[in-house]
C-alpha cells in the first residue's frame, strides 16, 4: 500500500512532518513569522524606544569597536557576486566539496534576503531611530517614530536590519550544514545585535526583524542545495526517514 501523501501532525515538535522537507519548512517559517510578528508589535509599543533613549543618554556609540562589528555584511554582499564566478568556475574541474557548496549556498542565501530585505524596506517605511543623513526624520532627531507603508527613500529604510538579514542569511546556511559551527552563528548573530542597538542604528524589533527574514531564507536555501541532515538531491524536497521521508526496503 501506498504511503499517505498528506502530512501528520507531531504534536512534540509543533509542526506538520510530511514526505516533502518544503512542507516542514512552510509551517516551521509560519509559525517563525507570527513569533515574529508579535516580538515586533511588543518592541514596538515596549521597548525600542526606551532601549533608543537609554542608549543615547548613556553615549554607548562612544565604544568605537561597536561600528567595527557593523562592517563585514556589506563587504560580504559586495564579494558573493565574484565567489559565486568562481566557484561556478571550479566546478568545471569536478563535485563541489561540501565546504564549497556550503559557501556557494551562503552567497546566493545571502543575495536573496538582500532583495527581500529591500522590498520589505519599502512595505513597511519605518522611521530610524537617529538621524544619519539628509535631516532624516528620527525619534531622537525630532520625535518622529512609527512605520508608513509603501514610502520609498532613506528616510524610511529601519525596518528589517539589513546588516542583521544578511548576516543571519549566511549564518542560517552554516547552522543548517554544519551544526558543529553553530556557537560561531550565535556569536555574529548576538555580537552584530549588540553593535547595531548600541549605536542605535536600528531599534530592537529591526533587529529581530532582520534576523528572522534572513534565517528563514537561509534555511530554504540550504535545504535547496542538499545541505541538510540526510539530504542527497538538491532540490528534491524528500525529508530524510527521521522526518518522514520515504525508507528504502
Amino acid at each position: 500500500m501506498s504511503a499517505d501523501p498528506f502530512p501528520t501532525f507531531d504534536g512534540g515538535r509543533l509542526l506538520l512532518v510530511g514526505r516533502n522537507i518544503y512542507t516542514t519548512l512552510l509551517v516551521r517559517s509560519l509559525i517563525a513569522l507570527v513569533c515574529c510578528a508579535i516580538l515586533v508589535v511588543l518592541c514596538y509599543l515596549f521597548v525600542d524606544r526606551p532601549v533608543a533613549f537609554w542608549v543615547s543618554d548613556h553615549h554607548t556609540n562612544r565604544f568605537r569597536f561597536l561600528v567595527w562589528l557593523q562592517d563585514p555584511p556589506p563587504v560580504l554582499q559586495a564579494w558573493a557576486p565574484a565567489a559565486i564566478v568562481l566557484l561556478v568556475i571550479r566546478r568545471a574541474w569536478g563535485p563541489f566539496r561540501r565546504w564549497e557548496l556550503t559557501l556557494l549556498a551562503a552567497c546566493v542565501s545571502l543575495l536573496v534576503a538582500v532583495q527581500f530585505k529591500d522590498s520589505l524596506k519599502f512595505c513597511f517605511g519605518r522611521y530610524w531611530p537617529d538621524t544619519w543623513t539628509h535631516d532624516n526624520p528620527s525619534l531622537l532627531g525630532n520625535g518622529a517614530y512609527g512605520f508608513h507603508p509603501f514610502h520609498d527613500g532613506p528616510a524610511f529604510a529601519s525596518f528589517p536590519s539589513g546588516h542583521m538579514t544578511r548576516t543571519l542569511a549566511m549564518a542560517a546556511v552554516v547552522w543548517v550544514a554544519s551544526p558543529r559551527w553553530r556557537w560561531a552563528c550565535l556569536f555574529a548573530a548576538a555580537a552584530l545585535a549588540v553593535g547595531l542597538i548600541g549605536m542605535n542604528y536600528h531599534f530592537v524589533g529591526d533587529v529581530i526583524a532582520g534576523g528572522f527574514v534572513g534565517a528563514i531564507v537561509g534555511v530554504y536555501v540550504a535545504h535547496g542545495f542538499a545541505l541538510g541532515p540526510g539530504a542527497s538531491t538538491p532540490f528534491s524536497g524528500e525529508n530524510p526517514p527521521e522526518l518522514g521521508g520515504s525508507r528504502s526496503n
